[in-house]
Formats: C-alpha cells, sequence, structure tokens
C-alpha cells in the first residue's frame, strides 16, 4: 500500500502496463491526470478531435497486437469517443479509453459537462466501469486492460470522476484480476480438434477462410502450415487480410460482396470450410442460405457466442486459433493423409484465378484503380504498413494492394467509419515507427 493521489495512481498503473503513450485531448474533468503526466515517462499524443484520439489508439492497436488507450475529458469529449470506440469494439481491437466525469457528488444533477457515459458506451465496449474513489483507479486500470486484451479482443471505457482523480488515498497494484463469469477458453477441447481433423482428412475439395482472429492470436504461420499440408485454397475477409501472403499460390483474395470472383467460387464449391477467427459477416455471406450450400463448416473462434449465430456448423472449436490450428495439424499428421483436394482441386482454383484475373494495360491512357494500387504496391515497401478510409478506396485496396504480412493492412471493418484512415496511419506509425 502506498498513498498517492488518484491521479498518480493512474499514471503509476498506466507504467505498470507497459504504457508508452496515449492520445487524446485535455480538459478540465482530466486536468489532475494531465498535471500527473507531466514528469513521467508516458508520452501524451495531442489530438485535434477525441474521435481522431480514439481511431489513432485503434490505429496502434492493429499495428502492434498491444492495447491501444486514449483519453478525453467529460460530456462531449466522452460523447466524441463514441464512434472511435464503436469502430475499435466491433473489429476486435484492443483499445481502453479513459474519460473525465464531473465531481462523484455533482453526478445524476446535470452538472456542466455532465454525461452518463456508461449509459452511453454500454452497447459499444466489451466492459465499462465508473470508479468512485482513488484506491479504485489501480483496480480498474489493470481489469480494463485485461478485458481488452484477453478473449476476444474489444473496446473498454473506465470513467473517471474528477475528485477520485484529486484525492490522495492508500491505493493498493494488484497483480492480477478475475471477474466471476469471465472465464476465457484459450486451450480447445481435445475432441473438438479430433472432430475437425477428422473431417479435414476426408475433404476432397477444402477451403480455409481467415478473419481477423488469425491475426489476433498470431497464428499465420500455423495457418500457411495447415493449408500447405491440405494443399487447400485460402481465402480472407477483409479483417484478415494479410494473414497469408497474397503472392502464396493458395491465396485466393478477399471473400463475400465485394470479394474475388476466385474466392468466392472456390468457398461456394468446397466440400469442406475451415473459418478461422471470422464472424460471418453479411458482407462475407451474402445471402445465409446460399453461403457455401454444400460444405460441412468448421468454425475456429474464441468467442463461442459467434458459433452458429449466422451460419449453422458441423462442428466447432472453442479457443485461441493458433493453438486451434496445431492442433489440427498435430492430427492430421498423425492420420498421414495429406492434401486429398490434390491437383483436381488445385486445378479448379487455377481456372477460376484465370477467369477472373483483371489484365493489366499499359497503353491505357486512363487511371484504373486496378493499376493504380499496382503501382502504389511496387513503389511501396512489401513491409509497408498501409490504413485505408471507407467506401470504394477501401474496396479497390482490398481487392488489389497485395499484403505480405499480418498488421501491414488495416482498415475499419464493421462499422465502415469515414475519416478512420489518416488517425489510424498516426496511430500505427506511433506504434511502428520504422
Amino acid at each position: 500500500m502506498v498513498e498517492m493521489s488518484g491521479a498518480e495512481a493512474f499514471v503509476r498503473a498506466l507504467e505498470r502496463e507497459g504504457v508508452d503513450l496515449l492520445f487524446g485531448v485535455s480538459g478540465g474533468a482530466i486536468l489532475p491526470i494531465c498535471d500527473a503526466l507531466h514528469g513521467s515517462d508516458l508520452r501524451f499524443v495531442l489530438a485535434r478531435h477525441e474521435q481522431g484520439a480514439a481511431h489513432m489508439a485503434d490505429g496502434y492497436a492493429r499495428a502492434s497486437g498491444r492495447v491501444g488507450v486514449c483519453l478525453a475529458t467529460s460530456g462531449p469529449g466522452a460523447t466524441n469517443l463514441v464512434t472511435g470506440i464503436a469502430t475499435a469494439n466491433i473489429d476486435s481491437s484492443p483499445v481502453v479509453a479513459f474519460t473525465g466525469q464531473v465531481p462523484t457528488g455533482m453526478i445524476g444533477t446535470d452538472a456542466f459537462q455532465e454525461v452518463d457515459i456508461i449509459g452511453v458506451s454500454a452497447s459499444i465496449t466489451k466492459y465499462n466501469i465508473q470508479v468512485r474513489g482513488a484506491a479504485e483507479i489501480p483496480w480498474a486500470v489493470k481489469s480494463a486492460f485485461h478485458i481488452a486484451s484477453t478473449g476476444r479482443r474489444g473496446a473498454v471505457l473506465v470513467d473517471l470522476p474528477k475528485d477520485a482523480q484529486i484525492a490522495v488515498e492508500e491505493v493498493e497494484f494488484p497483480e492480477e484480476v478475475s471477474f466471476r463469469g469471465y472465464r476465457v477458453q484459450v486451450g480447445p477441447d481435445p475432441r473438438e480438434l479430433d472432430w475437425a481433423a477428422t473431417l479435414l482428412s476426408k475433404a476432397q475439395r477444402p477451403v480455409i477462410m481467415a478473419g481477423g482472429g488469425v491475426i489476433a492470436a498470431d497464428a499465420s504461420a500455423e495457418l500457411l502450415k495447415l493449408a500447405e499440408f491440405l494443399m487447400a485454397p485460402v481465402t480472407t475477409t477483409l479483417m484478415g487480410k494479410g494473414a497469408i501472403p497474397s503472392d502464396h499460390p493458395l491465396c485466393a483474395g478477399l471473400c463475400g460482396m465485394h470479394g474475388t470472383g476466385e474466392a468466392n467460387h472456390l468457398v461456394s464449391e468446397a466440400d469442406v470450410l475451415l473459418v478461422a477467427g471470422a464472424r460471418f459477416s453479411d458482407r462475407t455471406t451474402g445471402r445465409l442460405e446460399e453461403f457455401s450450400p454444400g460444405a460441412k463448416v468448421i468454425h475456429i473462434d474464441i468467442d463461442r457466442s459467434e458459433i452458429d449465430k449466422n451460419v449453422e456448423t458441423v462442428t466447432r472449436v472453442v479457443g485461441d486459433a493458433r493453438l486451434a490450428l496445431r492442433g489440427i495439424l498435430a492430427r492430421l499428421n498423425r492420420i498421414r493423409k495429406e492434401g486429398r483436394g490434390g491437383s483436381e482441386w488445385l486445378k479448379r482454383m487455377k481456372e477460376f484465378r484465370e477467369r477472373y484475373m483483371i489484365p493489366d494495360l499499359p497503353n491505357n491512357p486512363h487511371l484504373r484503380a486496378p493499376a493504380v494500387m499496382k503501382a502504389l504496391r511496387r513503389a511501396l515497401p512489401r513491409d509497408a504498413i498501409v490504413t485505408t478510409e471507407v467506401g470504394q478506396n477501401q474496396m479497390w485496396a482490398a481487392l488489389y494492394f497485395d499484403s505480405y504480412a499480418p498488421r501491414t493492412y488495416l482498415s475499419s471493418g464493421g462499422l465502415g467509419t469515414m475519416g478512420w484512415g489518416f488517425p489510424a496511419a498516426i496511430g500505427a506509425k506511433a506504434a511502428r515507427p520504422s
């Protein structure tokens, strides 16, 4: 136990979580925290608008895999974060937002710049909490980072009344936190892995669909090994772009409403469809009753609530995508039935690729989106990080701009937030300066 102000405890708690910078806009209800930041090793990146700060934290999180942090004052400062928080949460990006609040004695009185941000953000966060005293701040910070970064990642909001920031109390910094009812299943059930491996071992036309969960779990290497073992084409969702190098022979590209003809036809003809870390959004499936009608679907996801929500599966694997893919591959190695899809299935893939390939038109006097994207790709380093806005430019990049590694193609998927790309790029640059 040590005596300090709530604001000092807040800064200390962030440092203990390994935070190196936070994005935000100052204001009256967080001035004690701003004062405490002075002299600390934390870098405060001043945004021009709180929504931009949230998008910066989101870009930081997606580029680095670490929790992104943003800070805003009470009232309009807090509500300006809402779009950025919702954007991060729906795309399973680990962001923790801290908001100032009027003193606890004034909460509920419609005080100047008071907003019930807990109520406002309840449906767009994975978890939110309002502290009631300085001693609660270290626990709240630890809890926020734990929940944002475990299981299916997401956005967490912590509301900090001004008197809690100012008060000097005995505080304790917990090493661990736990919550009744919050139990993340990381290790998959061996029986589920057995069933998945058995189905895949019998597949003649296997297809793998990789979503953002593959990238979040750092499972790209395992994905590639399994795909090569099965000789299975790999399609990606928008959030899964980069999970497999775009120039890999088994990469079929983006699937869904804005996907490639190659990917969509392969998914439609698959007899076994292994979906890893994707939630079957409407942009991926189109009409649910027409989605991969002849396939036995295996769904890997760390979030049990996503399984069988939109598409009925034959079997599921609940847990971390890296452990799941690794476990399935180990069982397939024991079964020793490599790539039953074989040459006929890969020949079919080649036919679709040639049918839907967009030819280069070197003498065309007009600017064409595919040509522009390919020219940008040639001009940029292989490991360059690209962020997109939303609209046609986003789809052009998704289809025609090749990505060769995870966390190098960043885009607002589920919410489709215009204005996201530029502040997200600032956050990504802060996370990975080189």
